[in-house]
């Protein structure tokens, strides 16, 4: 039986197509805090496919939905 890739925060910004190393990823975070009321999804940081795939992976409680919650609370430090 196959396992499941494990997915990281990493992986999930190369993805997005964004760079994915530690330190671009700390900088994207500490860039774009989040307002406590703006929800991940809808913030204006995405690009349209990236949007689209952020919430269609949320919707479908897939593999990524871990490291989407993690990005989640990183970006809204006051939540």
């Amino acid at each position: 039986m196959l396992n499941e890739p494990e997915y990281n925060i990493n992986e999930l910004f190369a993805q997005l197509g964004l760079d994915s190393s530690d330190e671009a990823i700390d900088s994207f975070i500490e860039t774009h805090k989040l307002a406590k009321e703006e929800k991940l999804i809808e913030s204006s940081v995405w690009t349209d496919n990236q949007r689209m795939f952020l919430q269609e992976e949320w919707e479908k409680d897939a593999a990524w939905v871990e490291i989407i919650d993690d990005l989640n609370v990183r970006m809204h430090p006051d939540a």
